[in-house]
């Protein structure tokens, strides 16, 4: 099968090759943000925030909902838009993130593409992947959470 070409509408479909959008969540709670460890590619293996694709006919904000119970278990109460993030390089696919300050209730567990989960100290934050290092910071720089 032949890969469709960039800015070109496929010939069967008439749909184009399009980055996907995503959401990722900041749930912090006493200077602590919950990160997973993820199951699949990319990134297996590494700590990043829970998240994942928008599916067809889902709003960002009910995406959110769904990884973060999904990932998680969870219970979101309420969210905050920080920013979005579309450096092609911040992501092997190129996936386009929306990124959210999440308050949530509820047991962490893991689940879904998440290995396990584990609450870290906000200044003590291991190798993670894609850019949610830069995520993490921007949004102490936006909220001026310089959390201590």
């Amino acid at each position: 099968m032949e890969s469709l070409p960039n800015n070109q509408p496929c010939p069967h479909c008439g749909r184009y090759k399009n980055r996907r959008i995503a959401i990722d969540a900041l749930i912090i709670q006493n200077n602590k943000i919950l990160l997973i460890k993820r199951r699949v590619e990319p990134f297996k293996d590494f700590w990043a925030l829970p998240g994942g694709g928008i599916d067809f006919d889902e709003t960002a904000e009910e995406a959110l909902q769904k990884e973060v119970i999904e990932e998680t278990g969870l219970r979101m109460v309420s969210s905050k838009f920080i920013q979005i993030y579309t450096d092609p390089n911040r992501d092997p696919k190129q996936v386009i993130t929306l990124s959210y300050y999440v308050e949530a209730e509820g047991e962490p567990k893991a689940g879904d593409d998440a290995t396990e989960y584990k609450w870290f100290d906000i200044h003590e934050l291991p190798e993670l992947g894609f850019d949610h290092k830069k995520i993490i910071e921007d949004y102490q720089k936006v909220e001026n959470k310089a959390i201590s």
